[in-house]
């Protein structure tokens, strides 16, 4: 007992705390002072540390303590500066107990935030001493890596769904559907600022159990997750499922209900395999003269489906926003075309939407010309075509517009460059956008906004994306961050986010989506050019005044409008080295000198108009004729 005693003492005595061991590195956004995570320190004998969600490294090396260390810096879409020889780093007084903080300029707008799933999340901090936020920070339901995201707000919670998710215990793991469900932020659950509590269901193994095991071999994966309430009020939650086989094939889909007493999914219908059109995506809910539906993002909202169940099941009710003829299929596509001969677009059942390498296809083909098409998505400075892989849209009350972030398919990094776009209705015209997100040869795929996570009115944005090197040439994954989810927020008023927006010629005049005058519909290609609603750089305001029928548009407001908001924000006429997507504005007057008309082409097809030499100012390109019917 004796001898027990004095050895515990003398543990107490000689024993040194876990994070006195350690030297701690902190590494920060310059301008925002968060610690940033997926910070790479490497030192000169390549071992590799990676900061944590709290932007923290603990470092301890028999051999290097009590030294300067010298640390490569580097990180997806964050900068160290370079030294006089070019390269990025620093040498850090390394000793136990120590600490040193490095700042990083962020270049990615969007900035991020922490990992919300795997092993380790905030495992340096733990070893640091440092707090954090979640209650499990090291590992939660035995998850390692999980696979794209579906989440909506259900009886209260956010319900969370990821796709095939690894286990500590074996290679291979839970590949039917791992599920969570999370507090909503003031109702008990985390700031998103700071992270996501998720409270797993997990089996006896404390593993992540299936929560969507559909019959079948291979595994089950599920999208279109949405809440909606049937005909009693009861709220029911469906997604829709595919079973797979050889890594991509599906084999079988069809509609899964969440059922409340197992909390687990439930088959509620098989789809037939050639249904041209089905749930998938991001969905939202939308009414739409007086009917609500359920639109599917993909990451464009062309697919919808009355928001009631006895829709939901019938695989023949879904709708596909196309220029198709009705029943046509994309092996042997039909364009439906007006009586004047241009494309037309219209909800139709039995007949698939056309999505981005769709509607490439059918303009080689010469089915489409290029000017009808649907979807323009393109870089808003270089006009550089933008192919949107997946993502997600949904209103954004701050904009008073629909907001998309999605991913590119191919640019400076595979699946791994997120953009930002926006559009006055789903259905667009989605034209232009700007990076958010760049990675160095690495993947982020499938974005997904939370809306239920918006602050500030909208202003602040939150979405998270799979990380992970699979569809890269980067053989190197990151560890512990490799195929998992990461956490970014995106303030709107960012200057950089001041996209141009759609113009509207209605009532003799030029409004702006969100001026429009309800009930009253544009005319037929009434979108004349895109302009900014917000001042930008260097950018010049234009009022517009109408009188006896005449529009006239002018640089300074008249007296009678000195209190009155510009009508869009330009570029002037003789600005220096504008972007490429800007063309020159005319004022044609006509020959009796009552009628005005304004146009980006040079010539007017109607006969006695005058151009003014000059143009009035830049404005940003229509590319196409089609403009979207406002939902």
């Amino acid at each position: 007992m004796i001898q027990a005693a004095l050895f515990l003492m003398l543990s107490l005595v000689t024993a040194e705390p876990a994070a006195e061991r350690f030297f701690t590195i902190e590494v920060v956004d310059d301008q925002s002072g968060r610690g940033i995570p997926l910070v790479e320190l490497r030192t000169v004998n390549d071992i590799r540390l990676v900061t944590d969600s709290n932007g923290i490294a603990a470092f301890e090396e028999p051999g290097l303590m009590d030294q300067p260390v010298f640390f490569h810096v580097r990180s997806h879409g964050y900068e160290f500066p370079k030294d006089g020889f070019g390269i990025r780093g620093k040498a850090l007084p390394v000793r136990p107990g120590g600490s040193a903080q490095l700042k990083l300029k962020r270049i990615n707008i969007a900035e991020r935030l922490y990992r919300v799933t795997g092993g380790g999340i905030y495992r340096d901090s733990a070893l640091a001493g440092r707090p954090t936020p979640l209650r499990q920070p090291v590992i939660n339901g035995k998850v390692l890596g999980s696979d794209s995201v579906v989440n909506t707000v259900y009886q209260g919670k956010i319900y969370w769904f990821w796709g095939d998710t690894n286990r500590p215990g074996y290679p291979l793991g839970n590949f039917n559907v791992p599920g969570a469900t999370s507090r909503l932020p003031g109702e008990g659950g985390l700031d998103p600022n700071r992270g996501v509590d998720l409270d797993y269901y997990v089996g006896e193994d404390g593993f992540a159990r299936a929560e969507a095991q559909m019959p079948g071999s291979g595994p089950t994966w599920i999208d279109g997750l949405v809440a909606i309430r049937d005909g009693s009020g009861r709220e029911r939650m469906f997604a829709g499922y595919a079973k797979i086989r050889n890594l991509l094939d599906v084999y079988e889909r069809g509609l899964v209900e969440f059922d409340d007493p197992t909390q687990r999914f439930k088959k509620a219908a098989t789809f037939p395999l050639d249904s041209p059109v089905i749930p998938g995506g991001h969905p939202f809910l939308k009414v739409v003269d007086g009917t609500e539906y359920v639109y599917f993002s993909k990451p464009y909202p062309l697919v919808r489906v009355k928001a009631d169940p006895e829709s939901l099941v019938r695989p023949e009710r879904y709708e596909a926003f196309t220029c198709l003829v009705k029943g046509s299929r994309l092996d042997a596509p039909k364009i439906d075309r007006a009586e004047d001969g241009s494309a037309r677009y219209s909800w139709k059942t039995d007949t698939p939407a056309l999505f981005a390498a769709e509607q490439a296809k059918l303009v080689q083909e010469k089915l489409l010309r290029p000017d009808e098409v649907l979807l323009s998505l393109q870089d808003a400075d270089t006009g550089k075509a933008v192919t949107a892989h997946g993502g997600s849209v949904y209103w954004n009350n701050y904009l008073k517009r629909w907001v998309m972030i999605t991913v590119e398919l191919g640019g400076t990094s595979l699946l791994g460059e997120v953009w930002f776009a926006t559009a006055g209705s789903p259905l667009g015209p989605w034209v232009y956008a700007r990076k958010v997100v760049t990675h160095d040869n690495y993947s982020f795929y499938n974005p997904k906004q939370h809306p239920m996570f918006d602050q500030q009115g909208g202003k602040r944005i939150f979405f998270e994306g799979t990380y992970t090197h699979t569809f890269s040439s980067n053989k190197d994954a990151t560890p512990r961050y490799d195929y998992n989810q990461v956490m970014y927020q995106l303030d709107l008023a960012t200057p950089q986010l001041n996209l141009p927006v759609a113009v509207y010629r209605q009532d003799d005049t030029f409004v702006l989506g969100q001026s429009r005058r309800k009930n009253v519909e544009p005319a037929s290609g009434s979108v004349p050019f895109f302009a900014l609603e917000r001042p930008g750089l260097k950018t010049v305001p234009v009022f517009a005044t109408t009188t006896e029928g005449t529009l006239k548009l002018t640089l300074r407001a008249s007296p009678d409008q000195a209190v009155s908001s510009p009508s869009f924000h330009a570029l002037p006429a003789d600005a220096e080295d504008p972007p490429a997507t800007t063309v020159p504005l005319y004022e044609f007057t006509s020959s009796d000198g009552k009628s005005r008309v304004y146009s980006t082409e040079t010539t007017r097809p109607e006969p006695g108009y005058r151009r003014t030499e000059a143009a009035f100012c830049r404005v940003w390109r229509n590319p196409s004729r089609f403009n979207p019917p406002w939902e």
